[in-house]
Order: C-alpha cells, then structure tokens, then sequence
C-alpha cells in the first residue's frame, strides 16, 4: 500500500470482502487497525502500528480496515470507538486495544506474539 506521502507502507489494507482470507485465515496472527479517515486520534497511531509492523515483520502481519467503507466486520466485532486494533490468531479475537495509546501500551498487549519467543 502506498501511503499519501508516496512511500510503501508495511500495513496493508482489509475490506469485508477480503477479511475472511487475509485475517480469519491467515497462517500467523494478525492485528487488524480499525479506522478512519476523519479521525485524529487514529492518525496519531499510525505510525506507532507501522513501526510495530516493520520490526514484527514475519511474526506478526498488521492491517488496517476503513470503518466508514467496511461497516459488516467493523459491527461484527463490536467496534464502536476508534482507533481500534485486535490482535487475530487461528480466526480468533485474542487481544483488543480500544484508543490511542503510547507504543508501550501496544507492545504490552500483544508480547505474547510480538516476543522473538512466539515464534
């Protein structure tokens, strides 16, 4: 994915439709962004997710879903506040971060995956 400053993104995008494969089924865990583009504090963890998402790269795979264009997965899972971001494995919720927190705050709630052990 492209970000608008140009530049390749490690995060790629997730719709309903694509949702089922890149995530419920995916052979690794994977944490899902659920955002917007009109919102603040979503932008404010973007590149906190990117970072996690280049330094985890084999490990952990990170998305991000529009809530605005992707409305089925985003009620599936209850989002009502974003940002969101729930971590997925073997098709499963595991972990779920409601807001805009520090990294450490991320890296707290998914060190069982984000951890050189995991693997």
């Amino acid at each position: 994915m492209r970000s608008p400053g140009g530049y390749k993104s490690p995060v790629d995008d997730v719709t309903d439709a694509t949702f089922q494969q890149e995530v419920l089924d995916a052979s690794g865990p994977v944490v899902v962004d659920f955002w917007a583009p009109w919102c603040g504090p979503c932008r404010a963890v973007d590149p906190i997710l990117e970072a996690l998402a280049e330094e985890h790269e084999g490990r952990v795979r990170f998305v991000k879903l529009n809530i605005d264009e992707n409305l089925a997965t985003a009620g599936r899972y209850g989002v009502l506040s974003i940002p969101t971001a729930i971590l997925f494995e073997g098709g499963e919720e595991r972990e779920k971060v409601i807001g805009a927190y520090p990294r450490s705050r991320y890296e707290q709630a998914w060190a069982a995956w984000l951890s050189p052990q995991a693997l």
